[in-house]
């Protein structure tokens, strides 16, 4: 494997951070200067100095391997949260190193889950960094799974998310102007109708911007302590909530159904469970909550129900209500919504909706091989036919999530933290979903955790984002030769 080539394509990526860097210094400037100008200028001097220096020793590399697209990929998300940490701890506050890291962490793998005891405090250019971070996590995850390196060669990334309809495999995986078109159109445009429709219903042009950066990244970070809950209004909920769902469904498909192609989200199978599951999650929770007497009607109940749940099921991660103040059968709910998620090909974690259908069906074929012996039963995902190793990672994945996930939870209680936080801490971080419940309650932050439990918080969170076996691989050196 050739390092130099993978350092170039790392210092390639640093410097379309260190530009996001200046232009949050140029929202600084425009707030009067504030107390992060400097930080983010020195940041962004810092971070473009550190990714030109490759580019300007090492020659361009007209093909790359299988294994260098794996280590530009992991090697990309890792480095970009170092480098993120640097206007935090320039800027000082409530930043420790610890702290620094993983709000950075959290940031670029779209988790949303924060340290901060007062987010507002921060000044506008270091509140839109925060925003910027977590919009790049959420186009890079694209960016580098689904453009640069099938451009790059045709041999498949295990490292994307399993794309499980005909359309992301066929018309997709390889058209790299095709899938520029499609962040243009889908992801730009989304931030924008979002940030127009935010500020119509009441929002400032700077808040708007932010929270709808921070949903069509489905983060969940916010410019209030309170998050969505601070506005208190029906209409920005409402825009939110759309936003949030489509953010959580393919890409692909949402390209195809603006474009007018025969393969679209009326047609996918993913996408119908996906909204149903949105509905009929939001309903059996509205109706726990007013059978409990916690909302005065239906409707009310129904308001709260349907955006936390939807934020959950995104990994946005916006909260109105405290959710440990709600019944035992919402609470499952939640919890069930924040491991399943959305759909592969979106911004979104998790174990997503395409892997557990494709779960279900395998347990379909087990019971009717058993019925019938002699019959060949194959599996098929929105029309298409699933090869073997497909579904034997399929499931490889989901039980190697749900060890992970019961990893997390054994650690976080070694360090003292209460089962209920523990668990649902380690779903909401390695699903990228942001808060759980307990300590770590939608309202409530990470700042009260150990530190050590926080550093074991962004490995989940790392993971998470890079679909496991992605991060995992890169340190088995054998896997190098």
């Amino acid at each position: 494997m050739r390092i130099s080539v993978v350092l170039r394509y790392v210092g390639m990526m640093l410097l379309f951070i260190a530009c996001f860097m200046l232009l949050s210094a140029g929202i600084s400037a425009v707030s009067g200067y504030d107390s992060a100008f400097y930080p983010l200028v020195m940041s962004s001097l810092l971070t473009a100095l550190t990714g030109a220096f490759p580019l300007v020793f090492v020659d361009k590399a007209e093909q790359v391997t299988n294994k260098e697209g794996y280590c530009i990929v992991v090697s990309s998300w890792l480095v970009a949260s170092i480098v993120g940490m640097f206007p935090y701890l320039m800027w000082g506050g409530e930043f420790s190193l610890v702290n620094a890291w993983f709000e950075s962490v959290s940031g670029f793998t779209t988790t949303g889950a924060s340290i901060l005891n007062d987010v507002e405090e921060l000044p506008r250019g270091l509140q839109f960094w925060r925003m910027s971070s977590t919009w790049i996590g959420g186009m890079g995850v694209v960016m580098f799974a689904l453009v640069i390196l099938p451009s790059l060669g045709k041999s498949k990334m295990t490292l994307s998310n399993v794309e499980m309809s005909s359309l992301a495999k066929d018309n997709f995986r390889y058209h790299t102007q095709l899938l520029m078109r499609l962040l243009l159109v889908v992801y730009l445009g989304l931030t924008v109708v979002s940030t127009l429709l935010l500020k119509m219903a009441g929002m400032t042009w700077f808040d708007a911007l932010c929270h709808g950066m921070s949903a069509c990244a489905t983060s969940g970070f916010s410019t209030r302590n309170a998050s969505i809950g601070y506005y208190d209004s029906a209409m920005i909920e409402t825009i939110l909530s759309f936003t949030m769902a489509v953010a959580g469904i393919h890409f692909g498909l949402i390209y195809a159904t603006l474009t007018g192609k025969r393969s679209n989200l009326f047609r996918s199978e993913v996408t119908r469970w996906y909204v149903g599951m949105l509905l009929a999650g939001s309903v059996v929770i509205a109706v726990s909550l007013r059978l409990a007497g916690l909302y005065p009607a239906f409707t009310t109940a129904f308001r709260y129900a349907s955006f936390q749940f939807v934020s959950l099921v995104s990994t946005t991660g916006f909260a109105t209500a405290d959710t440990n103040l709600w019944t035992p059968l919402a609470v499952v709910l939640l919890i069930f919504g924040s491991l399943v998620c959305a759909c592969a090909g979106s911004t979104s974690g998790g174990l997503k909706i395409n892997r557990i259908l494709i779960a279900c069906k395998m347990m379909k074929a087990r019971i009717r091989r058993q019925q019938h012996p002699n019959a060949v039963i194959r599996i098929k995902l929105d029309g298409a036919m699933q090869e073997n190793e497909t579904v034997n990672s399929v499931m490889v994945f989901i039980v190697a999530y749900l060890m992970l996930t019961l990893a997390g939870t054994v650690v976080g209680t070694l360090f003292g933290i209460d089962l209920e936080t523990s668990f649902t801490g380690s779903v909401a971080c390695l699903g990228n979903v942001g808060p759980g419940f307990g300590e770590v309650g939608s309202l409530s932050n990470y700042s009260v955790l150990p530190s050590g439990m926080r550093i074991v918080c962004t490995l989940l969170m790392l993971l998470g984002r890079l679909e496991i076996f992605g991060l995992i691989q890169l340190f088995f050196m054998k896997w190098w030769r």
